[in-house]
């Protein structure tokens, strides 16, 4: 796979706390100058990225995050106002406390009236792939499968671990119908992000952008 064609499926990430508009504005920048699926920032930055990229390049920004445990309503006020601010693409945080209790239908119920706040703009749902068990993830494929998202995710990348191969390979076992699949956190170079999508993976989320543009494809 040519380097150019894995970059076009990269979520330019930058989601640290002490992340400035200057450095989300060069983001930004890279995002254009390479082709990549979108940006990923902070909700605080979407209007002002938005301006400022024009429809030159798609904004996601994150909701519930990175825990997961806001309410539903908070969640969904969240994801109505990124979009209204500008947001094309929304990565929104389950609850992996009615995970844990088995709360499967609070979480579709969720997952939907985020879906709903959306405006027909793209939903991705993380599900936080390291502090589940392997029959929780599978429940969780079918879960989002039977929601309105598109994606499931991985990972946000603040919980101590990120994608794995493992996982995105049963994500592609157990996932139906149109369901597509995003790996994140961990992925650093060109060879990563190669495995990951013949995995299955469909979009990866990294924050090693530049890294991967010097590197050998």
């Amino acid at each position: 796979m040519k380097k150019e064609e894995i970059i076009h499926t990269i979520d330019h990430t930058l989601l640290k706390q002490d992340a400035t508009w200057e450095q989300i504005r060069n983001l930004c920048i890279e995002g254009m100058e390479n082709g990549t699926a979108s940006v990923c920032i902070p909700p605080s930055f979407v209007k002002q990225a938005a301006e400022f990229v024009g429809d030159r390049l798609p904004i996601c920004t994150v909701i519930g995050f990175p825990n997961g445990y806001q309410t539903t309503a908070i969640k969904a006020m969240e994801a109505a106002q990124a979009v209204k601010n500008g947001a094309d693409e929304i990565d929104m945080v389950i609850n992996i406390g009615w995970v844990k209790e088995r709360r499967y239908d609070d979480v579709l119920k969720e997952i939907d009236a985020v879906k709903e706040a959306c405006n027909g703009k793209l939903l991705k749902v993380i599900i936080e792939t390291c502090l589940l068990m392997e029959e929780e993830k599978i429940a969780l494929c079918e879960v989002v499968s039977r929601s309105q998202a598109e994606f499931i995710k991985t990972s946000t990348g603040f919980a101590g671990g990120g994608a794995t191969l493992e996982d995105i390979q049963l994500f592609k076992k157990y996932v139906t119908g149109d369901t597509k699949i995003k790996a994140a956190g961990g992925i650093k170079s060109v060879s990563d992000a190669e495995a990951f999508l013949a995995a299955g993976a469909d979009r990866l989320g990294t924050s090693s952008l530049l890294a991967m543009l010097k590197q050998e494809a």
